[in-house]
């Protein structure tokens, strides 16, 4: 596969840049393309010469895996798009749009050879048995085999959920293929004839692949998380900067393969001089961009850090929502002072899975601050944890 990389990508391993990620696609795309069109070939005259439904139901799952490769090189080269006024973050989700088609397409294929295994069932015809049949059959495992590694390997190099469909739907061919091949073994030695059985498994087992892809590819056009090593990554720069004592509100924008946007918030001390800091926010910035190749918006939020009885308040929160839930996390605390009362104002992260509703947790912090002072009011904020 390497070699075939090298001959065909230039600077291959510059998986960074959007163009060779573009050749990888692309190259993947007319190798799809090629070897699904020679294979529907060589098993439609298979099925023709033996009657087999098997055969044939395999066959047009490959003509159908050709047209899926067309689909994944056109996304490919419409995600290369440049950015315009229409789409000012590129064309970087066609990947994912096209990731989809070839899994309703996986879907309707494994539906349609359903519907013509139980035809045979319902209506067996004899099978004629050719050795030619079964050499085609295991050449057809053999390539499709090779082809979910060759796809696999791409769709990891380059991050492309629509590769990786594509390997998917390969390796389900090659399982499918060997069920027809074992069914006509059995039709021949044994004198049974499971024709419609096997066609029957095969498009169970393809129609499961094609749900478990239109998941996956559903899921980053709906905005999953961010992955936990790129969040941690973006943390260590930003805090490795002097004057940074904190970050929340983290959102991380994913616009396709490589291309994303982040915003976050970061805690700076109250008495810094707030020119001398947007500099460095702003150098903070350009960091992110280059290393990333990422859009990236940071807000500052003062802290005042040298106030003893803000720092004593802090504590108490950080205690409480301690004992309440290891999971919850605070930000932008501040105090109001009046002649009644104190305003102890802050946000509270809370996690997706939490048990308790926004209400009863601000009731309960409520209580506990409550326990420690009387003429102490909270009022707080709710955050999802985003990243």
């Amino acid at each position: 596969m390497e070699i075939l990389f090298k001959i065909f990508i230039k600077n291959k391993d510059n998986t960074e840049d959007e163009k060779v990620r573009q050749s990888y696609g692309v190259f993947s795309g007319f190798v799809g393309i090629f070897l699904n069109i020679v294979l529907f070939g060589i098993k439609l005259f298979a099925g023709l010469i033996t009657g087999s439904v098997g055969i044939v139901a395999d066959a047009l799952n490959n003509i159908s895996d050709a047209g899926s490769s067309i689909i994944t090189l056109v996304g490919f080269k419409l995600s290369g798009k440049p950015a315009h006024n229409d789409h000012p973050f590129g064309h970087g989700r066609f990947e994912y749009i096209t990731g989809l088609f070839v899994s309703i397409a996986i879907l309707f294929m494994g539906v349609e050879i359903l519907k013509s295994s139980f035809s045979k069932i319902v209506m067996p015809q004899a099978i004629t048995f050719r050795w030619i049949s079964v050499i085609i059959l295991v050449v057809s495992v053999i390539v499709k085999a090779w082809m979910y590694f060759f796809n696999k390997k791409v769709g990891l190099k380059i991050d492309s959920s629509s590769m990786i469909a594509t390997a998917k739907d390969s390796l389900s061919d090659s399982i499918s293929t060997g069920a027809v091949l074992l069914g006509t073994l059995i039709a021949y030695f044994a004198n049974i004839n499971i024709d419609g059985y096997i066609g029957l498994i095969v498009s169970l087992f393809i129609i499961y692949t094609g749900i478990n892809s239109i998941r996956e590819a559903i899921s980053p056009l709906l905005g999953t998380s961010p992955d936990p090593e790129l969040v941690k990554r973006i943390e260590e720069i930003v805090m490795s900067h002097e004057g940074v004592i904190g970050i929340h509100d983290m959102v991380i924008h994913d616009y396709g393969p490589t291309r994303f946007m982040v915003s976050l918030h970061t805690e700076v001390p109250a008495n810094i001089n707030i020119i001398e800091m947007h500099d460095r926010i702003d150098h903070i910035e350009r960091e992110l961009r280059e290393t990333f190749g990422c859009d990236a918006v940071i807000h500052l939020d003062p802290i005042d850090i040298n106030n003893e009885v803000v720092n004593e308040k802090k504590e108490i929160i950080k205690k409480i929502l301690f004992e309440i839930s290891q999971e919850l996390t605070f930000h932008d605390f501040r105090i109001v002072s009046g002649p009644t009362h104190t305003n102890l104002i802050f946000d509270v992260v809370i996690p997706f899975n939490f048990k308790m509703t926004q209400e009863e947790l601000k009731a309960e912090i409520d209580r506990k601050v409550r326990e420690y002072d009387d003429s102490h009011f909270i009022v707080v904020d709710f955050d999802r944890a985003l990243s």
